[in-house]
């Protein structure tokens, strides 16, 4: 049987065509006798709105998307509740997408969602040289980049004080007595880690001690095994070179860490103290709970989606939102203290 039209949805409620149209678009602008009969008529004739035809017609779908960096990453699971909270409220929904890390399926994933006229995108970039941020500027869809600051204020994004984060965790192992502090995290060349070693520096320097203090570690990547190759690392070595703390710029890598040298032997904290970053549901449920620098992922998800909803023009609400360049949304972080760090 073929699809219910628009037509015979305006014949069965005995309105016109026009009506039909406003309730599904501008019901706000339909009296309420006709929006019951209207979707009355849908209900009975089980019509389903030609949303391809509806986007060919106005330039663009009621989708936004959001692209992140891993799918299986946990730091972005809170993440896109937040973002997808949002959309649902503003009458959107949110296609998610994951780029595994790899620019050439970043850019598919891009262009595909400029062929389906997306309203928006939230993007968590694989790389952010000025080289590909004047590129995805050159997209011609609204766009949030998601974690990574733009210094020049040339894109909007979101994200979260990483210098402040990291100056944080640094200043906790401090105050703990550690003066051999492994710093771990990678690869460089990311804004967003590349900030939190800014700030583990910082924190050194504000206690006025010597900046061998720190030993900075770099990884391929921020997932479990590099954390657990880094923990044998730690636990093979002996006497004063060996770190008494480790703070990893992520909590994959010190779970790893944290698995690895207790496996070894190796008492945590009274062996090697262990922080975090970004507190994902497993730092507390650690064999040994983590203490973790905190990222509000959720409301990092809300307001990104927001800068998308916030910058659509007034009007029929068909219009091509324009998200302002200077729109640098920059959340805190807190510490969140608990065994692994003493």
């Amino acid at each position: 049987m073929a699809p219910a039209s628009i037509k015979e949805v305006a014949a069965r409620a005995g309105v016109s065509i026009g009506t039909v149209s406003n309730v599904l678009n501008r019901p706000e602008t339909v009296s309420a006798v006709n929006r019951v009969k209207v979707r009355q008529a849908i209900d009975d004739l089980g019509y389903v709105r030609n949303e391809s035809a509806r986007q060919l017609r106005v330039g663009r779908s009621r989708f936004l998307a959001l692209v992140v960096l891993d799918i299986a990453d946990p730091f972005f699971t809170g993440l896109a509740r937040g973002a997808e909270e949002t959309a649902e409220a503003g009458g959107r929904t949110l296609l998610l997408c994951s780029s595994a890390e790899d620019l050439a399926r970043e850019r598919r994933h891009l262009q595909t969602l400029r062929q389906q006229r997306v309203a928006g995108i939230v993007l968590s970039p694989v790389d952010t040289s000025a080289e590909r941020l004047a590129e995805l500027r050159s997209l011609d869809v609204p766009l949030v980049l998601l974690d990574h600051p733009v210094p020049d204020g040339s894109t909007a994004s979101v994200s979260v004080d990483d210098v402040a984060g990291g100056h944080l965790a640094v200043t906790h192992l401090l105050a703990a007595g550690h003066r051999r502090i492994a710093v771990v995290g990678g690869p460089r060349g990311s804004l967003a880690l590349d900030r939190r070693f800014t700030g583990a520096r910082r924190a050194v320097a504000d206690a006025g001690l010597p900046g061998g203090t720190l030993v900075e570690v770099e990884v391929a990547a921020m997932h479990l095994g590099d954390g657990r190759a880094v923990g044998a690392a730690l636990a093979s070595r002996t006497g004063p070179d060996r770190p008494t703390a480790v703070f990893c710029l992520s909590d994959l890598l010190a779970l790893g860490v944290l698995q690895e040298v207790v496996h070894r032997g190796l008492a945590v904290p009274g062996d090697l103290a262990i922080v975090g970053y970004d507190d994902i549901d497993f730092a507390a449920a650690a064999t040994v709970p983590l203490t973790s620098v905190r990222q509000p992922t959720h409301r990092l998800g809300r307001s990104a989606v927001q800068l998308l909803l916030d910058a659509e023009r007034p009007g029929n609400g068909e219009d091509l939102p324009v998200v302002p360049h200077d729109r640098q949304v920059l959340h805190v972080p807190e510490l969140v203290v608990r065994a692994s760090s003493g």
